[in-house]
């Protein structure tokens, strides 16, 4: 299949599918005769395995950590469970940094007495 076929069965823009090809996530494929990309199923498996792992926040060098362990599959998976604990664990922070921030966003909003802006208290608690 060309790129846009690719691009079509693995819902992605076929910049995205170059750039997989450019960083080493997705192996370049063979070229036909009049030197056009001539992609594979084991293709579109990486590269929906690729914007599955994206969607879900894994950084790039976690998916191309989950990858390589998935190109062994005698091996334990006890390092995918330790990647994808570590990724839970990133989450967690970021939640608790946006609650954090929903709280504090809050307090400042409470704080309105929607006077004159010479009065705002959300304006005076940016400035300090």
């Amino acid at each position: 299949m060309n790129i846009g076929q690719l691009a079509r069965a693995a819902d992605t823009k076929t910049e995205t599918i170059r750039y997989y090809e450019r960083i080493g996530l997705l192996p370049a494929p063979p070229r036909t005769a009049a030197n056009y990309r001539d992609y594979s199923a084991p293709h579109v498996s990486r590269l929906s395995f690729t914007r599955r792992a994206r969607n879900l926040g894994f950084s790039i060098e976690q998916i191309r950590a989950l990858l390589d362990l998935a190109d062994q599959n005698e091996q334990s998976c006890e390092a995918v469970d330790v990647i994808a604990r570590q990724h839970l664990a990133e989450v967690n922070q970021k939640l608790a940094n946006l609650t954090a921030l929903r709280q504090e966003l809050e307090s400042l909003i409470g704080q309105c007495r929607r006077g004159t802006i010479a009065q705002c208290r959300i304006l005076e608690a940016l400035a300090s």
